[in-house]
């Protein structure tokens, strides 16, 4: 197992208990002879100027780690930034849901101090990119950990475009627009769009329509190296949107083409020895439990 040495930390710390589960981790890990280096935003937030800060860049080149404190919004930031370093993402969930986020604030010592040692779980999960392209020239990328995203804006109206896999005609399409979704992004916004479940360790893209004016428009799950061309319709006058994880978006026209395929570059996820997948989406989505818990319960 890798050691880590050189530890990042990034995070949108919203809430004072954000900030103070931070300043406890920071101590920690100088306890335990690791060198902490936090992100600018951290650094003026927390006021921490015993402890060296950088920008993205800077932390993807001198840290063998980065510790996201947040919830997922945070971590698909992170991963964005982090990805294209090689750098290792680990969670500790100071959000709402937190499916990427595994660690809870009253463990960060224990949990921690396991990764320190070396008793973890290392996880690859790869990322979808996008480029826009108008007149065969490219005017926008974009890359996601979750989903990218073909929406009509602030506008409440149908789009229509054509759905191209691996140069092949799908079909064409009038709806509220389209998710495109890694097994990572299944249990996100795909998921509240009538997508299916697909585990993290699955090579495959779920292709989830919104609000499809077809009673037979359903989502399909494709080959995780499939090429997904979308080419918008001329009819519509609604500047379209392409948002990527939900975070940042690129304006879209009539006649613009989509390409959107997987990101060469992994991202690699740190878990807990005990983090299991089944668990997790028990106790994030409330699925039943063991008929004998059940039973002792009632």
């Amino acid at each position: 197992m890798q050691t880590f040495n050189y530890i990042g930390l990034a995070g949108r710390l919203s809430t004072q208990k954000a900030q103070l589960t931070t300043h406890k981790l920071i101590d920690f890990l100088r306890k335990n002879d690791v060198e902490v280096i936090i992100s600018k935003e951290l650094s003026e937030l927390l006021n921490r100027t015993d402890v060296p800060s950088g920008d993205d860049h800077f932390l993807g080149t001198h840290c063998d780690l980065v510790i996201v404190v947040g919830g997922d919004g945070s971590m698909l930031g992170a991963a964005r930034a982090m990805v294209d370093y090689g750098v290792p993402l680990l969670g500790v969930n100071r959000g709402r849901l937190g499916f990427l986020t595994d660690i809870m604030p009253k463990e960060i010592e224990e949990k921690v101090l396991d990764v320190l040692n070396g008793d973890y779980i290392s996880e690859q999960r790869f990322m979808l990119e996008m480029v826009a392209q108008r007149d065969g020239e490219a005017f926008g990328h974009g890359h996601a950990l979750n989903d990218i995203v073909l929406h009509p804006g602030r506008h409440v109206r149908m789009i229509e475009f054509e759905l191209y896999v691996d140069g092949e005609f799908v079909y064409s399409q009038s709806s509220d627009g389209l998710i495109v979704s890694t097994p990572t992004g299944s249990t996100a916004y795909a998921l509240s769009g009538g997508g299916p479940l697909m585990h993290s360790s699955l090579d495959a893209i779920g292709l989830i329509p919104l609000n499809a004016h077809s009673l037979t428009s359903r989502p399909i799950v494709i080959s995780g190296n499939s090429e997904i061309r979308l080419l918008l319709g001329d009819k519509s006058t609604t500047i379209m949107h392409v948002t990527c994880d939900g975070q940042i978006y690129q304006r879209a026209r009539p006649n613009d083409e989509i390409l959107i395929r997987k990101k060469e570059q992994q991202l690699t996820l740190i878990h807990p020895s005990d983090h299991n997948y089944y668990e997790t989406c028990r106790r994030k989505l409330g699925w039943g439990k063991h008929l004998t818990e059940q039973s002792e319960e009632d």
